[in-house]
């Protein structure tokens, strides 16, 4: 970081997207949690859902939110971050809370969490290009994956808060109230939003020397120290598709966001079918996982920062890191046999959830550098398009996981290990597939000039 005398009140623009990142993922993973209940047959008191509408419920979220990522980029773009943001937070907060008045509907509830997924799907544009905006080149990947890792700490609130629900208010209650209270904390962020937030240019708290500091690779390349006017410049959204660049952030994205997706929502069914957990035991084991995944998040923002101190160009230092991230996943070949009871006994359980953990913590380490591809290899007028674009492409790959994972578990309802066989499989070859391709599509990684 900067010394004193340039200041760092960018960092708390990091913490207000952490903690809009960290609503964010709360809200969107309650139904991870309740899933339980909605699947338990109408005889028990439950939905009498089957795996399969399940899977439907959490495509269509991803398809939604897949789909207007791209739209939201080109408004984000236009109206700024900060509006942007702000209108992001409520839609997705407002639908939050109405899930609780969808019934036991399946096609209610698909209804209610896609317009829940358009609210959403503002969240990674609108924080990606206030890092830009925020951030000079060398600190883009620490403060992404600062906010990044807000993921984590909404999936662990959510680890804890949504089964207490269940547990204090009854089934029947609690899954309606861990939709109103995740949905209603939106609304108290924005308060601290509307407060503390402008771009730099209008931003009264900020020193002239952190405004120079932040603007620093402007300068580098004898560019305005300001892109005040050139933020406010439309892009093109089908240009952007002319360059390679663009492809390389859709592959990794396409490839790789579904794995994230497929932790988040079948985390807990895999605890229960494969270990027999119940909503008491599930809480702290998935806890524990996206508590980890912080230091993944954390480490993996840093990492390429150290190798551009020491020296070495920044694109070189974003893919050796990026390669280094991509071997960690390999590990999750092992969950099937270190979570096998008939070798491991009672260890299998913690050794299974102990290989989740690096897979988890490893993809929080790639998303925050593959993030910061866009901001290294775009100005920044273009960057919410072209994450946008990419959050398009890593939805469209969720919803293929969501609905393969939901198809593998109809199939195999007797055998789920060998859903989740399959599952872990793809799991873990995806990033070193998605490195190999960004790696050849951004051979000329120079800053592209839209």
């Amino acid at each position: 970081m900067a010394n004193d005398k340039v200041g760092n009140y960018r960092w708390v623009i990091a913490a207000l997207l952490l903690f809009s990142t960290t609503i964010n993922y709360m809200d969107r993973q309650v139904i991870s949690y309740v899933k339980d209940y909605f699947c338990t047959p109408i005889a028990k008191g439950g939905f009498g859902w089957t795996d399969n509408d399940y899977s439907y419920i959490t495509s269509f979220f991803t398809l939604f939110y897949a789909s207007v990522t791209v739209l939201a980029g080109l408004v984000i773009d236009k109206i700024g971050t900060k509006l942007g943001l702000a209108l992001s937070l409520i839609i997705w907060s407002t639908f939050g809370i109405l899930n609780a008045f969808a019934g036991s509907s399946v096609v209610m509830h698909a209804v209610v969490r896609s317009l829940f997924g358009i609210g959403e799907a503002g969240n990674f544009p609108a924080s990606i290009k206030t890092v830009a905006e925020w951030f000079p080149k060398k600190e883009r990947a620490l403060a992404t994956g600062i906010f990044n890792s807000g993921s984590n700490i909404g999936a662990m609130i959510a680890a804890l808060f949504v089964p207490w629900c269940l547990i204090h208010y009854g089934e029947a209650l609690g899954w309606k109230m861990a939709f109103i209270v995740t949905g209603a904390a939106g609304f108290l962020w924005l308060i601290f939003w509307f407060l503390l937030y402008n771009p730099p240019h209008k931003c009264k708290f900020i020193s002239k020397e952190e405004h120079d500091y932040i603007n620093e690779d402007d300068l580098a390349v004898h560019a305005a120290a300001s892109e005040d006017v050139a933020v406010r410049e439309k892009v093109s959204w089908w240009k952007l598709f002319q360059y390679p660049q663009t492809w390389a952030f859709f592959w990794g994205k396409f490839l790789t966001d579904g794995i994230w997706w497929f932790l988040l929502f079948w985390l807990p069914d895999y605890l229960k079918k494969q270990f027999g957990m119940d909503i008491h035991h599930i809480m702290w084991p998935t806890f524990t996982v996206y508590a980890i995944s912080i230091l993944g998040s954390t480490f993996g923002g840093n990492l390429p920062r150290t190798m551009i101190n020491r020296g070495m160009p920044v694109y070189k230092a974003r893919m050796t890191a990026m390669f280094i991230i991509a071997l960690f996943p390999l590990f999750l070949l092992l969950t099937q046999y270190f979570g096998n009871k008939e070798i491991f006994g009672n260890y299998a359980a913690t050794l299974a959830i102990a290989v989740i953990c690096i897979g988890a913590a490893a993809h929080q380490a790639w998303s925050a550098n593959l993030f910061t591809t866009v901001s290294d290899m775009f100005p920044k007028k273009a960057v919410g398009s072209v994450t946008g674009i990419g959050g398009m492409a890593g939805g469209l790959g969720g919803v293929i996981i969501q609905r393969l994972s939901g198809i593998l578990n109809t199939n195999y309802h007797s055998h789920p290990q060998t859903a989740y066989m399959i599952m872990f499989f793809i799991s873990a070859v995806a990033y070193i597939i998605a490195w190999t391709i960004i790696r050849i599509l951004t051979r000329k990684p120079q800053q592209i000039l839209v």
